[in-house]
C-alpha cells in the first residue's frame, strides 16, 4: 500500500551547534517539499530499557508514504544540506517505521 504513513525517528548528538543550525534552517522547507510533517523533538529523552540510545536529541517526523520518505532522503538538495548535519552532529541514528494501514 502506498498510502501508509511512515515515521522517522532521528537520534543524534549535536557537537557543533553553529554548523548544525545551518542544517536546521534548510530542513523544514525540504521536509515540506516532500509532504513531510514535523512532529516533535526532545533534548532530554528518558530511556527506560535496553541499550542506551545516543545521548542527545530525538526528533520525530513523518511522511505520507515510504516512497515520499525515500524521495526526501535521496533528494540531492537534502543530501547537500545533510552535510551540515553530518559535520555538526556526526553521531546519528535514523530509523523509518511504517504506520498502521487505514482501518476499513
Amino acid at each position: 500500500m502506498d498510502n501508509i504513513k511512515v515515521y522517522l525517528i532521528a537520534n543524534l548528538k549535536i557537537q557543533d551547534k553553529d554548523v548544525y543550525h545551518k542544517y536546521e534552517k534548510g530542513f523544514f522547507p525540504l521536509l515540506k517539499k516532500h509532504g513531510g510533517e514535523f512532529i516533535t523533538y526532545d533534548d532530554s529523552i528518558n530511556h527506560l530499557e535496553g541499550n542506551n540510545p545516543l545521548e542527545g536529541r530525538v526528533i520525530l517526523f513523518s511522511f505520507p508514504s515510504e516512497e515520499a520518505a525515500k524521495d526526501w532522503f535521496s533528494d540531492p538538495e537534502y543530501q547537500e544540506l545533510a552535510e551540515h548535519r553530518r559535520e555538526g552532529a556526526p553521531l546519528v541514528s535514523l530509523t523509518m517505521v511504517k504506520g498502521l494501514p487505514p482501518r476499513e
